[in-house]
């Protein structure tokens, strides 16, 4: 059952080649800082290319919830009348972030700092994830937070009146926490230091930076060492939102792995903490070309071109370069299933904490189309099949999770027989239009 309603059985079937263009919607993490960014700013921010999926809007909802006034002019188009840092009011109602992970923990370290008392829930999946990776930290700072068993939603956190600067070593690698950390710093005195051992994406760094934030990033031998000084003057801008990444991940994935294709895809970010999966593809043996490279709203991007790569190897994936793909590896795995050879996939633990367990619903899901899997708590291993030989002919469980759903869904229009997966509606979450462009590109999808 989707925590969303009804659930929404979806079918992929074997599909002939994938033609056209692919236009992604915008890069999920840059929508969600753009908002929060531009309530924490004076003045009006105006967002082009913003993704509208549920975990966006839900942001959207809550920064007028404290007191930001959010437009929304056109598709994608969109203006946020700030109220500066610290001139938050506390909302008069719960705020609900639905599925999304990074919505409630960035706006977590928004309010942190702030005098005031606000109570977060979200969806089943949601209130599954654990919420003390940033509590803790933001304990430091003077925050309480006041939640379920295990740190979970529904969660109350009342803001530091007078917070203390923080000095704190992430102890997994997350940009969640980072940038949550960074958000209470804004709005306390003196300097707040973080240390990440292992790089991860740079959204929030980028863009406090273009708001007129005072940051600074020194790379040393024991990591990256990110200074902020409190208490700027964050001054509106204008964010064009490149395509995101992980979502063109879909349609470049399908086009690897079916016969004949040919695709498109414009203007996808190709930032360094969020570009591995396709250097992984490419080690793999995937044929993609990236052309035109430039720069816009301040990330690099590029076009790509996808042909159908029948002769991809399997390979062993870096440890290190987990945190510039942690949400890819579902659609990897099933990339994998269609080399040859085996793919290896190790420092993924943070997997098990995502909107699923996604190393376990990638295996058991694997595993009931044809193709054999190991797993332990920090890796999976897929034994590939190579092109077209993935016996399918299974009906996958999303576990409410929208990223399990399009793999599985992408995996059906390469495999023998048809997959399905059991609830489709999450796929909303962070990719609406998913099943007009897939189908606009001639794959085989359908409801029954």
């Amino acid at each position: 059952m989707s925590a969303h309603g009804t659930a929404q059985p979806m079918t992929a079937r074997k599909s002939s080649a994938l033609k056209g263009t692919a236009s992604v919607p915008g890069d999920k993490s840059i929508s969600h800082r753009s908002l929060i960014f531009g309530a924490m700013a004076l003045g009006e921010t105006r967002v082009t290319g913003l993704l509208e999926g549920q975990d966006v809007l839900d942001t959207a909802k809550a920064m007028q919830a404290f007191g930001a006034t959010v437009t929304r002019h056109g598709e994608g188009d969109w203006s946020v009348q700030g109220v500066g840092v610290g001139g938050f009011q506390e909302p008069a109602d719960v705020i609900d972030c639905g599925n999304s992970g990074t919505g409630v923990r960035l706006i977590m370290g928004t309010m942190a700092t702030t005098p005031m008392t606000v109570t977060f829930t979200g969806d089943a999946s949601l209130r599954k994830r654990p919420m003390g990776r940033v509590t803790d930290p933001l304990a430091l700072f003077g925050t309480e937070a006041y939640g379920r068993k295990g740190g979970r939603l529904p969660m109350t956190v009342v803001g530091a009146a007078a917070p203390k600067p923080v000095r704190y070593t992430l102890p997994v690698a997350s940009a969640q926490v980072k940038s949550a950390i960074l958000l209470a710093g804004l709005n306390c005195p003196g300097e707040t230091v973080v240390i990440e051992k292992e790089s991860t994406r740079d959204h929030s760094e980028r863009m406090l930076v273009g708001f007129g934030a005072k940051l600074e990033v020194e790379r040393t031998n024991a990591g990256s060492v990110i200074t902020l000084l409190g208490q700027p003057t964050l001054r509106a801008q204008s964010v064009a939102v490149p395509r995101d990444p992980s979502s063109a991940a879909f349609p470049v994935c399908a086009a690897l792995l079916v016969e004949g294709s040919d695709i498109f895809v414009p203007g996808v970010s190709q930032n360094l903490t969020r570009n591995g999966l396709y250097i992984t593809l490419v080690e793999m043996g995937a044929e993609i070309e990236f052309q035109n490279p430039r720069e816009e709203g301040g990330e690099p991007v590029a076009d790509l071109r996808v042909r159908f790569s029948g002769n991809m190897k399997g390979i062993e994936v870096p440890p290190e370069r987990a945190p510039s793909m942690i949400d890819e590896y579902p659609i990897l795995s099933c990339v994998a299933a269609c080399a040859s050879g085996k793919t290896v996939m190790r420092g993924v633990k943070e997997l098990r904490v995502k909107e699923s367990d996604r190393i376990d619903a990638m295996a058991r899901g694997l595993e009931a189309c044809g193709v054999t899997i190991e797993e332990d708590e920090d890796t999976l291993i897929v034994h590939g099949l190579g092109a077209g030989n993935v016996p399918g002919g299974a009906t996958c469980a999303t576990h409410i999770d929208h990223r399990i759903a399009m793999s599985f869904l992408v995996l059906g229009l390469a495999a023998k027989q048809p997959i399905s997966v059991d609830d489709a509606s999450p796929i909303a979450t962070s990719f609406p239009l998913f099943e007009g462009l897939m189908t606009g590109l001639g794959a085989d999808l359908s409801h029954d």
